[in-house]
């Protein structure tokens, strides 16, 4: 059975710092591309960053470049997101999500069950 859980989420006040982790399981994720969603309240869920199993297609949206940082661990089936310079907009619930290719889908086959990131004015 595959499974993506996250963890790291929290309460940070502006301008702090998270680092959330995704670690997979259940299968093989060669050539798999991992990335984050997110979801705040009242809204629709939004794609935040993709990275391709070799680590050389990554994609941002453009809110949080230079902001939020993926990366993953191949050798723990794992990926990140590491985020500064948190603003109160950041607020959401994020996703993990995984499928074959160089980047996240619209409608990944995977999907982990949330981690709450509240970023405070």
């Amino acid at each position: 059975q595959v499974q993506l859980v996250e963890s790291g989420g929290g309460s940070v006040q502006a301008g702090g710092s998270l680092r959330l982790s995704c670690a997979a399981s259940g299968r093989t994720f060669r050539g798999y591309a991992m990335g984050w969603f997110r979801q705040a309240p009242g809204k629709e869920r939004e794609f935040v960053a993709s990275i391709s199993w070799s680590g050389g297609d990554i994609y941002y949206v453009d809110s949080v470049k230079g902001r939020l940082t993926i990366s993953r661990d191949n050798a723990k089936n794992t990926v990140y997101l590491q985020m500064n310079s948190l603003r109160p907009e950041d607020t959401a619930n994020y996703y993990c999500a995984a499928n074959p290719g160089l980047r996240v889908a619209a409608t990944p086959d995977y999907w982990g069950q949330g981690t709450q990131v509240t970023v405070s004015s």
